[in-house]
């Protein structure tokens, strides 16, 4: 089985994963997947999703194949296929990320073995997703019925979309808040509402005091034209302490990391900021994952 999109996943095959990485993080289950190789192909920078699949994979027993593109063959102008093409020979899954979009997708294509998408350019990050629908599941209980706000440039980032697409599978209440021109995709937002039947409210102001979850990301000021008006943008929509007043008081902050000045460091200190906890599911989350794809 690859997993390449949230998309290609249906709810329950969603919620066999959040299970399975639920009794993992309780020490119920550990896939022992000792024998296995993971290659992690990473051809653009990573942290968190190249770390936690290699810890995930160690924790298994798996041993890893770590795939550095500047020391490799592609300085010597092998092609992208060439590269997925052989190494499938040598691992018993693979994990990708490019900063093309529909990379991740091709490489499935290509290849016999089980390829997940760590990461295809502004397109799909499904593992995020699936570690973000996880987090909020495990600290809040359920999904579905919460009231979940999505904040920040909605339009360039790939986390936002996929995360919109689960939510919406669960029966989340969500409410997109962005500046002007980054909002997101109208068209993507309609095919999600009619797919299932929920109605996503949308606002260009900041404003979350219903929310039961606040996921934030940054604003990317490099999209801008003015710099000035980047940095305005970037000060009204950037989360300090005192916006929290009057929020509910069990109110959970999450963000996909990395984060630059969106969240004020004083947040970091505050109980509703889960954001690294959120990171730190990473591992089991990640785990369910290669046992359930290597095991369909």
């Amino acid at each position: 089985m690859d997993l390449i999109s949230i998309r290609d996943l249906n709810k329950e095959t969603v919620g066999e994963i959040l299970d399975l990485a639920n009794d993992v993080a309780d020490g119920k289950k550990k896939p022992d997947l000792k024998g296995k190789i993971i290659a992690t192909l990473f051809f653009e920078p990573s942290t968190r999703t190249k770390l936690s699949f290699q810890s995930a994979a160690m924790r298994t027993g798996m041993s890893d194949l770590d795939f550095l593109a500047d020391l490799s063959s592609l300085k010597k102008g092998e092609s992208f296929a060439d590269t997925i093409k052989t190494v499938e020979g040598y691992a018993d899954i693979l994990v990708v990320r490019h900063k093309k979009e529909g990379s991740a997708r091709l490489a499935a294509d290509m290849s016999e073995k089980p390829v997940v998408n760590g990461g295809d350019g502004g397109n799909q990050h499904p593992t995020q997703t699936l570690i973000d629908l996880f987090s909020i599941r495990r600290m809040k209980g359920k999904i579905g019925e919460l009231n979940v706000t999505l904040m920040g440039d909605l339009k360039h980032a790939r986390t936002m979309r996929s995360l919109l697409y689960g939510l919406s599978m669960f029966g989340a209440n969500v409410t997109l808040i962005s500046p002007k021109g980054l909002e997101m995709d109208p068209e993507y937002i309609k095919e999600v509402e009619e797919k299932f039947k929920v109605k996503v409210k949308t606002k260009n102001e900041p404003e979350f005091r219903d929310a039961d979850v606040l996921y934030v990301c940054r604003i990317q000021a490099e999209r801008f034209a003015d710099p000035y008006e980047a940095q305005s943008v970037m000060k009204k929509f950037r989360l300090m302490k005192s916006d929290l007043e009057g929020t509910k008081k069990e109110l959970i902050i999450l963000h996909p990391l990395p984060k630059i000045n969106e969240i004020d460091a004083e947040i970091d200190k505050m109980p509703q900021a889960k954001y690294f906890e959120q990171a730190h599911y990473g591992v089991p989350l990640r785990i369910a994952v290669i046992d359930y794809v290597l095991r369909k």
